[in-house]
């Protein structure tokens, strides 16, 4: 789910196709949680993909999508309810991971208020209820209405729903006239597993996890049901309010809780961030006796004339921030570290552990990423796990956050075995004994066997026949390994000679376990069916390092066949060349693609390899469009800043079909820039070169009717 790619390591194409990515996956999971009451993906992972997306944004500013996961509160509310438009928005809250987040967001509030490090300043914290967001409006002391979040703006009018909680008054005594109370819906660990177990017995539906049974409790529009159901509230803010509940947060919650509504008896006021983490460390301690589920604490400014004054962002405020446990953590033995060898000849340490649960997944592997790790540094030789190295027998802490691969995040030295020894990263490949190098830079030692390394071969093999690239039904990486270990293939080549080796005589594929004479046909017959591959998959399928599907059908859209694809790279040796320089105008190549492209197939085994494979296809050439009568044919066009009236994809794809180059950088070659607001170097750029620069009205006025 998350992408491997470290954020630094991002081109600017590279990033707006993450952006993207981040965004389909975030709103889909909104809607899963928000909306469907179903998640899709956890807290942790659903954390760590948005601080991905926020990351990007502040490397890249000006490719910030207008659908931004930033900007999103919620999801959009379900049909069934009417809608409620909240009179004060129901934002959320920004996250901290670490204690260092906590003292930044006192550092910060500090510098916004002209406050001096050793000047006073209170906040409250209160544990964060996983659970549906609900606002109550009272209106003379009498609850009038009751509405979801929804998107921050518009929810759910839950109102007969709210008025089956026991915990929620209906009418309140003393209470200004206009009052809405914000709060959480949730239900207790020994009500979920009573209603769980009601469900079975009626043949009804089971629900993964408290928060998911309460939100689909409220949102019923049977309210009986909802009665039926064992729902709590919490009450902590609120929202439109005609006289002021208190001066501060606390006095409000104190407040609230005399009008008769729920609080939280961990809430505490606490002086300075030391306070608020010692305060953190006491809710975490008692989170898994506290009967229902949390996933943090959320602090707050204390006087309310100071939250007043500090305001809020656009989807968050600025006087309060939720401090988000980690995900889920569990200790146990460190057994061993293999090495693993991939297709581009990564050494890929692994952790082989004594198998625990962890956040409800029994883990026995875990990733170690690269020897400075193990070793207790990052890739700049900076301490990590304050320097601690990581050895076999060692007590290690596990987490799973962002990732489905579980990971080591720190070692217990105490309990480290007297004989243990540092772990020595090999230097020679496990597989073949050959040479492992780590070029300068690279935080990866790689097998230099190449063809020879059997792991790199099988992995190469298995890229090979994946989905994007010659996707042969019926030949998976069971087949390949298979295959591989008894000498029926050893290179690409090899599959589509299969038939004419092993289809006939002593030795046949339809004589092996596993395999009957149908089968075997059939395998035969996909491979035969692949033989005409476009020149984009086979671009892909050759599996060289730092070239994924997108740059492959770039660089095949742009040189159209293998024989033109092929001498370019020949040609493209000399970085001085013009072949080199055409490589890396490509929008979305650089030059350390191009170098992996151009020492590939310049390699005489890889070369000789391919050629096999060549003479045994036929590579499809790419049509190019027809462009007669288009007034940017052979014209190399570079769109920046933001376009409001087609999306950045839509227009690159548009101009590639009227015969147009797209390229991501300006450069003398550049014949036209089309900047949209927030255009920044690339057109000062454009202006100091002088190259023609039309707005997104001009560029769509050139190309129409072509």
């Amino acid at each position: 789910m998350a992408s491997s790619t470290d954020i630094e390591d991002l081109s600017e194409a590279a990033a707006k196709a993450e952006l993207a990515r981040l965004a389909d996956l975030l709103a889909k999971a909104n809607v899963a949680y928000h909306g469907a009451d179903d998640p899709q993906m956890s807290d942790a992972d659903y954390d760590a993909l948005k601080q991905r997306n926020a990351t990007i944004e502040a490397r890249f500013p000006a490719l910030k999508r207008p659908d931004s996961p930033s900007d999103q509160v919620g999801a959009a509310p379900a049909e069934g309810f009417s809608k409620v438009t909240h009179a004060v928005a129901m934002l959320s809250l920004s996250n901290g991971f670490g204690d260092d987040d906590i003292t930044d967001f006192d550092s910060r509030i500090r510098r916004y208020l002209g406050l001096g490090d050793d000047a006073p300043l209170t906040y409250t914290a209160e544990p964060k209820i996983d659970g549906l967001s609900l606002s109550l409006r009272y209106e003379k002391g009498e609850l009038v209405q009751a509405a979801t979040r929804g998107d921050g703006s518009i929810g759910e009018n839950v109102t007969a729903n709210a008025r089956t909680i026991d915990d929620i008054p209906t009418m309140l005594t003393g209470a200004p006239d206009l009052l809405e109370v914000r709060g959480e819906v949730y239900m207790s660990h020994p009500d979920f597993e009573a209603l769980n177990a009601r469900q079975t017995e009626r043949g009804g539906k089971v629900f993964a996890n408290p928060r998911n049974a309460a939100a689909g409790s409220l949102r019923q529009l049977d309210a009986e049901i909802t009665r039926a159901r064992p729902l709590r509230f919490f009450a902590y803010a609120w929202g439109a309010v005609s006289a002021p509940l208190a001066e501060t947060q606390m006095g409000a919650i104190e407040r609230l809780s005399a009008l008769g509504f729920k609080t939280n008896p961990l809430t505490r006021r606490c002086d300075g961030p030391a306070e608020l983490i010692a305060h953190y460390a006491v809710i975490e301690a008692q989170r898994a006796t506290l009967g229902y589920d949390i996933d943090g604490v959320v602090y707050k400014v204390d006087d309310l004339t100071l939250q007043d004054r500090l305001g809020f962002r656009s989807t968050t405020p600025r006087w309060a921030i939720a401090h988000k446990f980690p995900a889920e953590l569990a200790w146990t033995r460190l057994d061993a570290i293999d090495i693993q060898v991939g297709r581009t000849g990564a050494l890929s340490p692994v952790a082989r552990l004594q198998p625990v649960t962890v956040g409800g997944v029994v883990v026995s592997n875990a990733t170690l990423h690269n020897e400075d790790y193990i070793a207790g540094r990052d890739n700049k030789g900076a301490e990590i796990r304050g320097g601690k190295d990581i050895r076999v027998g060692d007590w290690v802490q596990v987490y799973r956050a962002g990732d489905v691969i579980p990971k080591v995040a720190d070692v217990d030295l105490s309990k480290r075995p007297e004989d243990a020894e540092p772990y020595v990263f090999p230097t020679r490949c496990p597989q073949c004994d050959s040479e492992a190098l780590r070029e300068p830079g690279d935080a990866v030692r790689r097998c230099t066997g190449g063809l020879i390394c059997p792991a790199q071969a099988v992995e190469k093999l298995k890229h090979f026949v994946s989905r994007a690239a010659f996707d042969i039904e019926g030949l998976g990486a069971k087949q390949v390994e298979q295959f591989y270990t008894d000498g029926w293939i050893r290179e690409p080549a090899d599959i589509f000679t299969l038939r004419a080796r092993f289809g006939s005589g002593v030795q046949q594929l339809k004589n092996r376990d596993g395999w009957g004479e149908k089968s075997a046909t059939n395998l035969f017959d996909a491979i035969d069916e692949k033989r005409k591959i476009p020149l984009s998959r086979l671009i892909f399928s050759l599996g060289i390092r730092h070239v994924g599907e997108a740059a492959s059908n770039m660089i095949a859209m742009h040189y159209t066949d293998w024989e033109t694809f092929e001498a370019a790279m020949r040609a493209a040796q000399d970085p001085d060349d013009a072949a080199w320089r055409e490589l890396t105008d490509i929008d979305g190549v650089g030059t350390v693609m191009a170098s992996s492209l151009v020492q590939t197939l310049a390699q005489p085994a890889e070369r000789a390899s391919i050629d096999r494979l060549i003479a045994q296809l036929e590579v499809q050439d790419v049509r190019r469009p027809d462009t007669a009568g288009s007034p940017v044919a052979g014209k190399t066009v570079v769109f920046t800043g933001t376009l409001e009236k087609m999306t950045r994809a839509e227009a690159k794809a548009r101009a590639e079909r009227l015969g147009a180059k797209v390229s991501g950088s300006v450069s003398a070659k550049t014949d036209i820039v089309v900047a949209g607001p927030g255009a920044g170097s690339k057109a000062k750029k454009a202006a100091e070169l002088g190259i023609e620069t039309l707005d997104e009205d001009g560029w769509l006025s050139l190309i129409a009717g072509a």
